[in-house]
């Protein structure tokens, strides 16, 4: 939350639609991809220049525009110039911490949604702002870096001949949107692999740094909610929306989508239960590892009591040749054996009492 609060200090006293970056800080060059088809042709190319992507505008084909790289401020007003994006959907497409939404406007709608992937290595989630700007015949995304999730769309494009389900810009729109929420349950298998491994750790052998763990699953799936939560509102307001830029044909999928969305949502907060659920089973496997050591315990010091009694008592100093009343056994000729043998018959006689009550 500081690190959010920190980065929206750049916004400090300036105007509404100052077009200004809030995120982390990058140096690569913007990669702008162009994708454009009709039913028989297919282009795609990839450029530094935002001017290759003018022409594509009044296009007859659908184009597909995707802009990684958005920390280049001037590269994008020149593109949302010509698209006629207004400065102030400008400075909401590069404010890397703006909540999911949705926004409609007479000549295309925005789409602001938080994709969600893996780090290879050590299986982080890491979150990546995606805006989507579609017209009558173009789409315009708008990415933090490059890399996404959109590479099957991009081979359903190419493959598909004739292209007729994607001949309109709504329908691909839509397949991005449904790309980034079907990764959304990559992301919740791993979590969900991880909390049942967890989950089995806790119950066999739970130890301090599983409190971590539990902690660490449970940042992460308040991470999860905050960008999966508004996405109900937003494919949900895709449905409802009145507008001849989303085609009927294509509101049937916008309903399966947010039923999908519904499931995400639902499964988030399943494994927030779990998680919660995992600080218990780590509170009681830790009591009852502690209960029994206790018992253990508890055990051995009640059969060490009497004999540490006896033990006691023949310690003491006695002078049997003073009276026959001062401990006679110390003068036994077998009364060291004897004592042995109370000790064990006391000692194995209780450790049998405790074996048949199951204490043991």
């Amino acid at each position: 939350m500081a690190r959010l609060v920190k980065r929206a200090k750049k916004k400090l006293g300036l105007k509404p639609g100052a077009v200004v970056y809030v995120g982390e800080h990058r140096e690569e060059p913007v990669e702008i991809s162009i994708i454009d088809y009709d039913q028989t042709n297919y282009t795609d190319k990839t450029t530094e220049r935002v001017e290759d992507c003018f022409s594509f505008k009044d296009s007859p084909t659908v184009s597909w525009i995707n802009l990684s790289g958005i920390h280049d401020i001037g590269l994008v007003e020149k593109l949302g110039s010509h698209f006629d994006l207004h400065p102030l959907i400008l400075e909401d497409i590069v404010n890397t911490g703006h909540r999911p939404k949705l926004e409609e406007s007479e000549k295309f709608i925005l789409v602001m949604l938080k994709m969600l992937y893996l780090k290879p290595e050590n299986h982080d989630i890491l979150s990546e702002q995606i805006s989507l700007i579609f017209g009558n015949n173009f789409v315009i995304s708008f990415q933090e870096k490059r890399g996404d999730v959109f590479q099957p769309v991009r081979e359903r494009i190419k493959k598909t001949v004739p292209r007729v389900r994607f001949m309109t810009a709504d329908y691909l729109a839509y397949a991005l949107i449904d790309a980034i929420v079907d990764h959304y349950f990559v992301v919740l298998e791993s979590i969900g692999e991880r909390v049942e491994a967890l989950e089995e750790e806790l119950v066999a052998n739970p130890v301090s740094a599983h409190l971590d763990t539990i902690h660490r699953l449970k940042r992460e799936l308040v991470f999860i909610r905050r960008a999966v939560w508004p996405l109900r509102e937003v494919i949900g307001g895709l449905d409802r929306m009145e507008s001849g830029l989303i085609q009927s044909s294509t509101k049937m999928y916008l309903r399966d989508l947010y039923e999908h969305a519904i499931q995400v949502i639902d499964t988030v907060e399943t494994f927030r239960d779990m998680v919660s659920g995992l600080l218990d089973i780590y509170l009681s496997s830790v009591s009852n590892r502690m209960n029994e050591v206790m018992k253990v315990l508890t055990i051995i010091a009640t059969i060490f009591i009497p004999l540490g009694f006896l033990a006691g008592v023949y310690g003491m100093n006695f002078d049997t040749s003073a009276s026959p009343f001062n401990l006679p056994e110390l003068g036994f000729e077998y009364g060291y054996p004897l004592f042995w043998l109370a000790v064990l018959i006391v000692g194995g006689g209780l450790f049998i009492f405790f074996r048949r009550k199951r204490w043991l």
